[in-house]
C-alpha cells in the first residue's frame, strides 16, 4: 500500500503539471494521504466485522468520501476546463485502494 499510495501520488502530480497545474509533489503525496483516512477506516471496520456485504458497503462509502475530500484539492490544481481531466487519476488512485481493501 505504501508505494502505491507514492506511485499513484507521482501519477496525479505528472498529470496535474501536464494539464499546466501548478502543485508538488510532496503536496500531493500529502493531500492524498489525508484523504485516503476514510478507507483506512474502512478497512480497519472490515477487518473487524467479516461480513462480506457489510465490507462492500463500507469501501463504496470510504471510497465516495475520500473521493469527494479530494475534489477540491483538484480543482484548485488545474484550470477549470480540464477539472475532469485531473480527477480522473485521483479517482484511479482511491479505485486501486479500495479494490485492495476489498481483496484483503
Amino acid at each position: 500500500v505504501f508505494v502505491t499510495v507514492w506511485v499513484g501520488s507521482a501519477v496525479v502530480t505528472f498529470n496535474a503539471l501536464l494539464l499546466h497545474g501548478k502543485v508538488s509533489f510532496f503536496q500531493t503525496v500529502c493531500v492524498l494521504g489525508y484523504c485516503i483516512f476514510p478507507l483506512v477506516i474502512a478497512a480497519f471496520f472490515a477487518m473487524l466485522l467479516r461480513v462480506d456485504w457489510l465490507k462492500v458497503v463500507l469501501v463504496a462509502v470510504g471510497f465516495a468520501w475520500a473521493s469527494g475530500a479530494s475534489v477540491g484539492f483538484v480543482a484548485e490544481l488545474v484550470p477549470e476546463d480540464r477539472k475532469l481531466l485531473g480527477l480522473y487519476p485521483v479517482w484511479l488512485f482511491y479505485a486501486a485502494i479500495a479494490w485492495m481493501v476489498l481483496l484483503a
